[in-house]
């Protein structure tokens, strides 16, 4: 996993494995499990003798102790080694569905832990929500597939009904509407969806928080990181900034140790490519591709967050390699919504299952 931001390899987190307590202080497990280093924390307690490397006792560790950081969790559950996936199913066997409808067995399977943003993660944990639950449920769906699509469409529910800048809410006739034919080929009971759909609208999810009113622990498992040139707005200066690459967004820093970045740019439907600069060398370009201005922004230097009115940004890195490994990262981290593309997928798969049956 990523080191601390700002630090090169001879600096990163201080953490010796060797400790003289029988027990390792919460508070050193807490740390390194907080700022997602799960696999750090983990690493900590075995190296002690406290955890066995089973998953049935790492995922008993994740489930049950008390003030783990809950997005670390995700990430290290979502992670695609067999050990990893053998823990992640383990860890789903310890949730009890049983007579819970869809709505309320998901409430207490994210309550747990947070979703990761990368949509292989979710599509694993989803999958094994989905696989417990019709364990539990048998005879509900009829196939795990259902359960998976229709797992999806509460979540977007929950969003699109509580989230004020989603403008037109779904009404409960469009939901339904929207789930025809996933069960199978045939249409679940209308009264199954309006139940589902009426406990959202009612209750959104409660998504676990974790402690921290700052961005720090966001920096510390980076996609990328490295110092850039980037042009000013205003003035076509060129400054050199720190970049960090992580959860959908470009952050940058006027030093590697500022807690607060100068500038936030989200990726989200923008799009970036190689451009050449008549005064820089290994430059690219990130933009709207529908012309519109980018929704970032940045700190004034007297301590004001204004809004950016850039068309583009433009930034150059130290050589070509450089730039096209910045260019892979950043497409490979600007995203719509992946659960739009999981969902499509999945019923994509069904149709092809029905038709080869």
């Amino acid at each position: 996993m990523g080191g601390a931001r700002g630090r090169g390899k001879e600096e990163e987190l201080d953490f010796n494995p060797v400790c003289h307590h029988a027990t390792p202080p919460l508070s050193v497990v807490y740390a390194v499990l907080r700022y997602g280093q799960s696999e750090l924390g983990i690493q900590y307690l075995l190296d002690n003798a406290i955890l066995e490397w089973t998953p049935q006792a790492v995922a008993e560790f994740l489930y049950k102790e008390e003030g783990l950081n809950k997005t670390a969790i995700g990430i290290f559950l979502g992670e695609r080694e067999e050990l990893h996936l053998q823990i992640l199913k383990a860890f789903v066997a310890l949730h009890e569905f049983s007579n819970l409808n869809l709505v309320q067995a998901l409430r207490q399977f994210l309550w747990n832990f947070r979703l990761p943003g990368e949509a292989q993660k979710i599509d694993r944990m989803m999958e094994a929500f989905a696989a417990r639950y019709c364990n539990c449920n048998p005879g509900v769906f009829q196939s795990t597939d259902t359960c998976y699509i229709l797992s999806f469409a509460i979540i977007m529910l929950n969003t699109s009904l509580h989230n004020p800048n989603v403008r037109d809410k779904p009404t409960l006739e469009r939901f339904i509407s929207m789930n025809r034919g996933i069960n199978h080929g045939e249409d679940l009971p209308s009264e199954l969806l309006t139940k589902l759909y009426d406990s959202i609208r009612n209750e959104p999810f409660t998504i676990p928080e974790d402690d921290g009113n700052d961005l720090t622990h966001t920096f510390f498992n980076p996609d990328r990181e490295g110092w850039l040139l980037k042009e000013g707005g205003r003035v076509k200066t060129w400054k050199r900034r720190w970049f960090i690459l992580t959860d959908n967004c470009l952050y940058y820093f006027q030093y590697t140790t500022d807690k607060e970045p100068k500038g936030i740019i989200p990726l989200e439907n923008l799009c970036v490519t190689v451009v050449d600069d008549p005064h820089k060398q290994y430059c690219l370009e990130l933009f709207n591709p529908q012309g519109k201005k980018i929704k970032a922004c940045k700190t004034e230097t007297d301590g004001r967050v204004v809004v950016g009115k850039h068309q583009s940004y433009r930034i150059s890195a130290s050589s070509a390699e450089e730039r096209d490994d910045w260019i892979n990262s950043i497409r490979a981290s600007i995203t719509k919504d992946p659960f739009y593309d999981l969902v499509t997928v999945r019923k994509r798969k069904m149709i092809n299952d029905q038709t080869t049956d």
